[in-house]
C-alpha cells in the first residue's frame, strides 16, 4: 500500500477532525474528544504512505443550505434530483444558499485539512451535485493555499490531477492518462452488517492485474464497523491480497500498461523491457503462447519460484522459449497452476517491446471471451461504467452503429459462438449479426438482464480478420447492451 483516503466527512455532515466551522464533529460531539486524523497523519508519515482525505463537498443531510439536502429540505441536488440533473438552470434562486453553504463550510474546511494535515491527496465525490462554478471556486481555495496536493478527479471534470472511474468495478474499458478505479469488499461503501456479498480475494488481485495493464490503479474501499474494528470478512480478503502481493508484487507495483493485445490465458503488465505475464487461466499441455509479442525474449522465469528461493542460481529458474512465427512467441511451462489465481511469468525481451495489435485466438483452451470493452466502437456506441452490472457497450439507437475486434488465428478452427447482453424492455424481436470476415451468424434480441443466446456455429481459416457485431434491426429504442461473445471450440 502506498496512500491511504480517509474519509474527513461524508454526506451527513459530521466532521472526523476538531474543526471550528461547527461543533458537529468527532472531538466536540462525541465523549473520545481526540483527533484521529493527528494520528493517523503521523502513522503514514512513520510507515512512508501518502495521506489523503475524502471529502463530500456538496451533500450536507444536515445543513439548509447544502444542495444535497433533499431529505429535511426541498434542496435541488439530492438523489430525488428536484429540479433535474443540472437544477442550477432550472433552480437558479437556489445558488445563493449554495454559494452560502460553500463558503460557509465546503472552503473553510477544506481548508482547515490542508492547514492542520498537509494532506497528499484530496478526493471528492458527487460533483454533479454542484454546479462547475462552485466546484471550480473550490479548486481554486485549494491551490490558493497548496500548489502541490493532488486533486481527484470528481471535483472540476477534466481539471484533476487524475481521473476516477466507476465505483465497483468488474472490468475496465480503456482509458487515457492516469486513472483510478475504486472498488469495495462487498457492494457497500460504509460498512453494512446487511450485506453479504463479499467479493473473494482473486477477484481483486485480477482486478489489480486488469487495471495496471490498461495503465491504472486501484483504490479498496474498506468500511470500519461501528466500533472502529474490520470486519473479519474483509479481513480475510486482504490477507488474501497480501499473501498474493508478498510474492507477485513486482508485476504491479511501477508497472505501465501492456503493448500486448488481450490475451486468452489473462493480462500481462510491463516494467521497460519485461513484460510480467499474469495467468489466470493455466494452460494444461505445458504450453504458453504470447500472441502478438515481436520483440525477442531473453529470458523467462516464474516470479514466485524467484522471489521464494533463496540463494538460488536464477539459470537454474528458466523456461524455455521459443519465436513460433514474426508475431507470437512459446513458452515451456508446468502442467500445474504455480497459483491458482494468477501466476506470474516474467519475460524480459531484446530492446524496445514491439507488438501486433490483432488479439490472438488460442482454440487450445476451453472457451475465448471478447470483452465488449475491449473492442472498437463505431457510430456514437459508448462503453459502460464498468460495475457487473454495466460492464457493457451502451447507446445502441442505430443500425450503422457496430463494435469490431481485430483476430487473428494460426491454424483452422470451429467455434460454438454465445453473445451475452442486457437488453431492456420492449427491445424483443430485435435482430443482430455477427461477422467474421466474410462469415455470418444471426441472432435475435430477447429483453431481460444478462441474457445468453447461442449463435451457432463457425468455422475459420487460418488468418487475420475483423470480428464485427452490427445491428439489423432495432425495437425499442436500444438494440441490447453488449457485455462480450464468447467462443467455444469444438473438434473439428
Amino acid at each position: 500500500m502506498k496512500y491511504i483516503v480517509i474519509t474527513s466527512k461524508h454526506h451527513d455532515g459530521f466532521a472526523m477532525w476538531p474543526t471550528k466551522v461547527n461543533d458537529y464533529n468527532i472531538m466536540d460531539a462525541t465523549p473520545w474528544h481526540h483527533d484521529p486524523m493527528k494520528d493517523l497523519r503521523a502513522a503514514c508519515d512513520k510507515q512512508g504512505i501518502k495521506f489523503g482525505f475524502y471529502y463530500s463537498q456538496a451533500f450536507d443531510w444536515g445543513n439548509s443550505n447544502a444542495p444535497g439536502n433533499d431529505w429535511d429540505y426541498k434542496n435541488p441536488g439530492g438523489d430525488k434530483l428536484i429540479g433535474g440533473k443540472n437544477w442550477w438552470e432550472t433552480k437558479p434562486e437556489f445558488m445563493a444558499s449554495a454559494r452560502k453553504y460553500v463558503d460557509g463550510k465546503s472552503i473553510p474546511q477544506i481548508r482547515e485539512l490542508i492547514k492542520l494535515y498537509h494532506p497528499d491527496i484530496l478526493w471528492f465525490d458527487t460533483a454533479g451535485k454542484l454546479p462547475p462554478s462552485e466546484n471550480l471556486r473550490i479548486m481554486k481555495a485549494i491551490r490558493e493555499m497548496d500548489q502541490h496536493v493532488v486533486i481527484s478527479g470528481r471535483l472540476v471534470s477534466g481539471w484533476g490531477d487524475y481521473a476516477d472511474t466507476t465505483d465497483r468495478p468488474a472490468n475496465f474499458p480503456p482509458h487515457s492518462g492516469d486513472w483510478e478505479g475504486i472498488p469495495t469488499t462487498d457492494e457497500s461503501y460504509g460498512w453494512n452488517k446487511f450485506d453479504t456479498s463479499h467479493k473473494p480475494p482473486s477477484h481483486f488481485i485480477q482486478l489489480l492485474a486488469k487495471s495496471a495493464a490498461r495503465g491504472g490503479n486501484l483504490l479498496l474501499n474498506i468500511g470500519p464497523m461501528g466500533d472502529g474494528n474490520i470486519d473479519s470478512k474483509d479481513v480475510v480478503i486482504l490477507k488474501g491480497i497480501v499473501d498474493w502481493w508478498k510474492v507477485n508484487g513486482e508485476s504491479i507495483r511501477g508497472t505501465t500498461r501492456t503493448p500486448l493485445p488481450v490475451q486468452t490465458w489473462g493480462e500481462s503488465t510491463r516494467k521497460s523491457n519485461m513484460l510480467y505475464l499474469h495467468v489466470f487461466n493455466w494452460p494444461t499441455n505445458g504450453k504458453l503462447i504470447v500472441g502478438g509479442l515481436k520483440a525477442n525474449p531473453t529470458r523467462a522465469f516464474i516470479l514466485s519460484k524467484l522471489v521464494m528461493g533463496i540463494n538460488l542460481d536464477i539459470s537454474s529458474l528458466y523456461l524455455k522459449t521459443a519465436r513460433l512465427n514474426p508475431l507470437d512467441v512459446i513458452i515451456d511451462i508446468p502442467t500445474k497452476a504455480p497459483d491458482k489465481v494468477d501466476s506470474i511469468i516474467a519475460l524480459e525481451c531484446v530492446g524496445d517491446i514491439q507488438a501486433d495489435t490483432n488479439r490472438l485466438l488460442q482454440p487450445e483452451f476451453p472457451s475465448e471471451t471478447l470483452r465488449a470493452f475491449d473492442g472498437e466502437l463505431h457510430g456514437g456506441l459508448k462503453f459502460g461504467p464498468g460495475k457487473k452490472t454495466d460492464d457493457v457497450v451502451m447507446n445502441w439507437t442505430k443500425e450503422n452503429q457496430s463494435v469490431t475486434w481485430s483476430v487473428r488465428l494460426e491454424k483452422a478452427a470451429t467455434y460454438e459462438v454465445a453473445a451475452n447482453y442486457t437488453a431492456p424492455e420492449g427491445s424483443d424481436g430485435g435482430a443482430f449479426a455477427v461477422s467474421f470476415g466474410s462469415q455470418t451468424l444471426k441472432g435475435e434480441v430477447k429483453s431481460g438482464t444478462n441474457q445468453t443466446g447461442s449463435l451457432g456455429r463457425v468455422s475459420l481459416a487460418p488468418g487475420s480478420f475483423e470480428m464485427k457485431v452490427a445491428a439489423t434491426k432495432i425495437n425499442g429504442g436500444e438494440l441490447f447492451r453488449l457485455r462480450h461473445l464468447e467462443l467455444k471450440p469444438v473438434a473439428r
